[in-house]
């Protein structure tokens, strides 16, 4: 792969062989941000777990203590009184039926999260097939399937992020922006680590958190000791 000039030169900073203190690769993160916008940095945590194992799923869901910094978008699918206190928490679009008819008949997507109560389950199911390839299916572990949704609402506005294994069993999650500046990255890092090593199942053997790595946009990834991260150490 051919990397632009500005990649070539954010790379000069970094030492590939070396495992950086969290601090100082944020702080690298940060420096190495060069484009236009404001690159969002974040977090890459390998873990040694198989995600084949009903058993070894590591999934769940954080509020960062700063934000992500993107405004959150949030469908809220629900009936009766649940629809007035929707749209005080601050919803962007609130509705039944008629949010289910218009993301199966014309493909709508214009929303980052969808949130719905229990009884509109049998509802919201229907569209597993179009919302699960693309993340946006509610469920109970990620807290977007709740009878309080307006405080469901008020989280995923306020910067609540979903961590969860893929088939490589590696996790991804954004933690914010270069412009926040390091102390509040590493808030939000340390937030979501915490979180993962909480979420360690007991069927995990040997080394959970096996690499970690953290990357703005469009800068190289700067590695962690991953043995050092999450209040981990090598766990047998």
């Amino acid at each position: 792969m051919k990397h632009g000039k500005k990649y070539v030169d954010s790379a000069k900073l970094v030492d590939r062989s070396k495992f950086y203190e969290t601090a100082e690769a944020l702080d690298l993160c940060v420096k190495t941000s060069k484009a236009k916008f404001d690159e969002t940095i974040e977090v890459h945590v390998k873990l040694g777990v198989d995600s084949r194992h009903a058993d070894q799923q590591v999934r769940g869901a954080i509020v960062l203590p700063n934000g992500t910094g993107k405004s959150v978008k949030v469908l809220a699918i629900c009936k009766g009184a649940n629809e007035e206190l929707a749209k005080e928490a601050g919803a962007d679009y609130v509705g039944a039926e008629d949010m289910t008819q218009k993301i199966q008949s014309e493909n709508w997507m214009d929303f980052d999260v969808l949130i719905t109560t229990p009884d509109m389950m049998g509802l919201v199911g229907r569209l597993g097939k179009i919302l699960g390839p693309r993340g946006l299916m509610p469920n109970p572990k990620a807290g977007t399937v709740t009878p309080d949704i307006a405080k469901a609402i008020k989280e995923a506005k306020a910067g609540k992020i979903e961590y969860r294994l893929d088939k490589t069993n590696i996790i991804h999650c954004p933690i914010g922006k270069a412009s926040f500046g390091v102390e509040k990255l590493q808030e939000n890092f340390d937030t979501l680590l915490g979180a993962i090593v909480k979420a360690k199942p007991a069927a995990s053997k040997g080394q959970y958190i096996r690499s970690c790595a953290v990357a703005s946009t469009m800068g190289p990834s700067v590695r962690l000791n991953p043995n050092k991260v999450g209040g981990q150490g090598t766990e047998a």
